[in-house]
């Protein structure tokens, strides 16, 4: 992959007067980071890249958004980086409708410096900007009376689907409560009962 992508330039060109100046500063600022950066497309928008993905920059009708991957594992001493759910929290730094909405240069450059250390690392699992390090754990499912009478007329997939982990179990779970009609429901119900008394999982035929 080139260092310098002419995807990128015309990525640039086409966007609003307004966003120009700033897309073009997050590039020469990516670059002045790491001389091993290289540019690419992905999902329409440029991404920046070494050892995996460094950041990346968006334009649209009136604001820009930048993104530096692994956020939740970079030291932000200075507050800038946003994290999801906070107000507009587009990005790492919320919406940008001009340079000055952007932390310091210095700040900045250290953000994508410290970026480009966790993908040399290679131990930091690449997250995308404005999510946790830590994802909250999903509430527990309770089972169903319906499916707890179900497992008990069948003891075979009883057994197996106690032996089940949390995870496998809550699979299950979540696709029979979430049918949307009784009759999809009990499709599911008889599905899942056969499945389970093979000993195998809710995707099963993807693994």
């Amino acid at each position: 992959m080139k260092q310098y992508d002419p995807r990128v330039d015309e990525y640039i060109g086409k966007t609003p007067a307004f966003a120009q100046p700033i897309l073009k500063y997050i590039r020469e600022l990516m670059h002045a980071a790491s001389p091993h950066i290289t540019e690419n497309i992905k999902w329409g928008c440029p991404f920046f890249e070494y050892k995996g993905i460094i950041g990346n920059m968006a334009a649209f009708k009136q604001h820009c958004a930048v993104g530096i991957w692994n956020s939740a594992n970079i030291k932000d001493e200075h507050g800038f980086i946003k994290v999801a759910g906070e107000k507009d929290s587009a990005g790492s730094f919320g919406r940008i409708t001009s340079l000055a909405d952007l932390p310091p240069d210095k700040i900045l450059l250290g953000y994508i410096k410290q970026a480009v250390a966790l993908n040399e690392d290679g131990n930091a699992k690449p997250i995308a900007p404005g999510r946790s390090a830590t994802p909250k754990p999903k509430a527990e499912i309770a089972t169903p009376d319906y499916f707890i009478a179900a497992l008990q007329e069948n003891q075979k997939a009883n057994t197996a689907f106690q032996a089940f982990s949390p995870s496998c179990k809550r699979e299950y779970l979540e696709w029979i409560t979430e049918a949307k009609t009784e009759p999809t429901r009990q499709k599911r119900m008889e599905t899942a009962l056969e499945w389970i008394a093979e000993g195998k999982t809710r995707h099963w035929k993807y693994k």
